[in-house]
């Protein structure tokens, strides 16, 4: 088992995750973050933080796209270990549907 990242994060980025995770595998896109499965050692002590119910095991039902898609972009952006604020907009977009449609964007974030 590994956690993920779901679209909840599009839009939102709350950075809480990171600083509690003892491997640090999250990495920073410009409007989300995602967890790489291979280094993601199943704690789940990042899953309680995220306020928006982002972060999921990947043994929920239709995880397997975002198994995949958190691969594919935890090997394009750069590590995330610190806290930073949320997107401006957050509390904005929290709950919204179709974000991966609407917002997302395959730019890297500024990691750090």
């Amino acid at each position: 088992m590994t956690y993920i990242v779901n679209d909840a994060c599009i839009a939102c980025k709350h950075t809480d995750c990171v600083e509690v995770c003892p491997v640090d595998c999250f990495y920073e896109g410009e409007n989300m973050l995602v967890i790489h499965p291979d280094e993601c050692i199943d704690c789940g002590v990042c899953e309680p933080e995220c306020p928006v119910d982002a972060i999921l095991p990947d043994t929920e039902p239709g995880m397997e796209k975002w198994v995949e898609f958190n691969r594919k972009y935890s090997e394009l952006w750069p590590v995330i270990i610190t806290k930073r604020d949320s997107l401006p907009d957050a509390e904005k977009h929290e709950g919204e549907e179709g974000k991966l449609e609407k917002y997302f964007s395959e730019a890297p974030g500024e990691g750090g």
